[in-house]
């Protein structure tokens, strides 16, 4: 996993977000306080925040998921980009890493439009289709534990609407997927994944060689 471009040397890159990044405050005070977690390469790139929040707008979505919150980057820069009656179901496990997430979401002034469901992210999905959420969300992002990608993915397929998108971070797994040496568990779950997802009838897609890649799945 990276919290950064992939193949960009250090000048290039920061030249890349000198001239592109448009990081609010808020969220810089996220990236600086997650930096301290032993697990801060899980924090989502902030060039790809943007990107996200910039498609977002591009489908006027309104209702959203966040399969993996960790310290609440990816939710953050998503409710910020949704309309004012918009809202994020936000899926994970984890109370402290959450806790940071809901500070700052709470300092954004948007935790009214982030509904944090401490539970495992399979059961919080199940339950929303036991509750008829199916083809109601817009949105869309996947960033949890790999393992369970596909089922993440099939889940999401069934909630988000036709015309809506599921983004997936780190299907390019720091260029390990493209080794044919390494096959660790982890691995070659991604690697079988992408393989599926290129293959998909059920959706149009783009697998994007921003942060860690990023694939795009709009739903037929």
């Amino acid at each position: 996993m990276a919290n950064q471009t992939l193949g960009l040397d250090a000048q290039l890159y920061e030249y890349f977000q000198r001239v592109s990044l448009r990081e609010s405050d808020v969220l810089k005070q996220l990236r600086k306080e997650t930096e301290k977690q032993p697990m801060a390469r899980m924090q989502i790139a902030p060039e790809q925040g943007q990107f996200m929040a910039l498609l977002v707008q591009l489908i006027g979505a309104k209702k959203t998921l966040d399969i993996g919150v960790f310290t609440g980057y990816s939710a953050l820069v998503i409710a910020l980009a949704l309309p004012s009656d918009g809202q994020v179901i936000a899926c994970d496990v984890d109370e402290e890493t959450t806790k940071i997430a809901q500070e700052f979401w709470e300092k954004a002034g948007v935790s009214h439009k982030i509904k944090l469901h401490l539970a495992p992210a399979l059961e919080t999905l199940d339950k929303l289709i036991a509750e008829g959420e199916n083809n109601s969300f817009d949105f869309a992002f996947i960033d949890a534990d790999k393992s369970n990608y596909n089922n993440y993915y099939e889940k999401a397929l069934w909630l988000v609407k036709p015309g809506g998108l599921i983004a997936i971070d780190n299907v390019l797994w720091g260029g390990k997927v493209a080794d044919p040496n390494i096959n660790d568990n982890r691995t070659q779950k991604i690697r079988n994944f992408n393989e599926k997802l290129h293959q998909d009838p059920r959706i149009i897609l783009s697998l994007l060689p921003i942060a860690d890649g990023l694939t795009l799945a709009l739903k037929k």
